[in-house]
């Protein structure tokens, strides 16, 4: 306990340059991403548009790639490309966050960002509990927590002391908070309290849902509306894989429907697992000046050894999406200020028929692909990421089995193999495809079609290979390809 419940406060002369300078020599850290210099970095937390700029916070432990004393690292942007590293904005010094500033969100009020988060509490006999805790940023940069913390004390009857990560947003005159749960009978829930002043807050209910015996453990809860509907995104624990679905340890739906507050009653019509990736998790979403639906996620899971965990730093932050809807299907997108990043750019046409075209731009790891295949005519056909002639990564739209694959089986260097190394989702053949797909190191973002259909994932390529991009087909298939050198995003 000792050893993992460290603050930052209680480092060791030179503990910390040590450590960054060991994670700074990773050839996998990311360009573009955000990414912790050193130590573990897990949600993102806090999101807001405030004062002119982009805040993004997210859960870091700073003492190497494990789950300790998690505090509320802070990264600022003007455009959402450029990021500037800030002062940790929560370290946990408080009896009520003893064991960690876990995961919220934010709000404006007034001339302040509201940051919520749960205070985490463990005790010597192995229980815990939970304490909603608030922050203010104000427009100098500076944070301070609320001098009446906790908000909220302990949990509510029927739940266990797993309640966390508020997600809280105004509706008229008042603010309601959203919370993951689990209930005393181990299974997952939501539930709400409401507050005149996002301060002083009643516990309201739980949200009620046609979701039963869905996991043992809700996290990560997220709520907000697009086109008139009611969206609810969740990361529900305990999930049994079936089909093209839920294969990782810990997975995210989302769930489209309609919400009313009054009675806490949540009509769901459609749902379904919002990436498709291996390393995807814990998303949170908010809304800018532009009135858009912004998202960014962990890309990591929990309970998972990472390759560049011998390094002394752990996982990233998905780039930023714009979120829509087509119908009840959610539209993901990467935001449009993500081309200030395009460095050089080539372009690619062909016909391929039962063969391979090999493209060697890609071999400095820290690229985006915007491609179109047409006139299919093919049983199989896609791209090799990471190619040479000792690995590869195989994105492969299957037209016999009407499914996309993304299988990094081929990979030297592997992790979590015990859940699988393919993913997939159905796919209906069209007369044509897009694809975009963004390469950041050790990190790849596939939008498959407009980004109905997303993979994340973690790759990691040997240190010295030299690869490239390989397209293949099994019959024949038709191909329009921009490639784009990206440049560095953080430092």
């Amino acid at each position: 306990m000792e050893s993992t419940y460290r603050t930052i406060l209680q480092a060791r002369s030179g503990e910390l340059e040590k450590l960054k300078e060991m994670a700074k020599k990773d050839s996998w850290q990311p360009i573009y991403h955000i990414y912790p210099e050193y130590g573990l970095m897990n949600d993102p937390n806090g999101l807001v548009h405030f004062n002119g700029e982009y805040h993004v916070f997210y859960q870091w432990y700073p003492y190497g790639p494990i789950h300790g004393m998690k505090h509320w690292a802070h990264v600022k942007s003007p455009d959402l490309v450029n990021w500037e590293r800030l002062p940790v904005a929560i370290t946990p010094t408080e009896e009520y966050e003893s064991h960690g500033a876990y995961s919220g969100g934010a709000i404006v009020k007034e001339d302040k960002a509201l940051l919520f988060y749960t205070g985490n509490v463990k005790y010597e006999d192995g229980s815990r509990s939970a304490n909603q805790c608030v922050a203010f940023l104000d427009k100098g940069g500076i944070v301070e927590k609320y001098a009446d913390n906790p908000a909220v004390r302990g949990v509510p009857n029927g739940y266990t002391g797993h309640v966390r990560d508020p997600k809280v947003w105004k509706e008229n005159d008042t603010y309601y908070m959203l919370l993951g749960a689990q209930r005393e009978n181990e299974t997952g829930a939501l539930i709400v309290y409401e507050s005149p002043d996002a301060l002083s807050w009643t516990f309201k209910g739980e949200v009620k849902t046609k979701l039963k015996d869905f996991g043992y453990m809700w996290e990560c809860p997220d709520y907000f509306k697009l086109d008139g509907k009611d969206i609810f995104v969740f990361s529900p624990q305990g999930i049994q894989s079936e089909g093209h679905n839920y294969h990782n340890i810990y997975n995210v739906i989302y769930a489209v429907g309609s919400f009313d507050l009054d009675t806490l009653t949540f009509d769901v019509d459609y749902y379904r697992e919002i990436d498709k990736g291996f390393d995807f998790y814990a998303p949170q979403t908010f809304e800018d000046e532009h009135g858009r639906r912004l998202m960014f996620s962990w890309i990591g899971n929990p309970d998972v050894t990472y390759p560049s965990d011998e390094h002394q730093w752990a996982h990233a932050l998905t780039l930023p999406r714009e979120l829509a809807l087509d119908g009840n299907e959610l539209i993901q997108k990467p935001v449009e200020e993500l081309k200030k990043l395009r460095d050089a750019a080539a372009n690619f046409r062909g016909k391929l028929e039962s063969e391979t075209t090999y493209i060697d731009e890609a071999t400095n790891n820290a690229y985006e692909i915007d491609m179109t295949f047409k006139d299919i005519n093919a049983n199989e056909f896609g791209l090799e990421l990471f190619s040479s002639k000792e690995e590869s990564t195989l994105l492969t739209f299957d037209t016999l089995k009407q499914e996309v694959r993304l299988d990094r089986e081929g990979m030297k260097i592997q992790y979590a193999t015990e859940y699988g190394t393919v993913r997939s989702e159905a796919w209906t053949p069209t007369e044509k495809v897009d694809v975009r797909i963004f390469v950041d190191k050790s990190i790849i973002e596939v939008y498959i079609n407009g980004g109905r259909t997303v993979f994340t994932a973690r790759i990691f390529p040997q240190k010295e290979s030299k690869a490239g991009i390989k397209l293949f087909a099994h019959g024949s298939v038709a191909y329009d390809l921009e490639y784009y050198g990206l440049r560095r995003g953080i430092e």
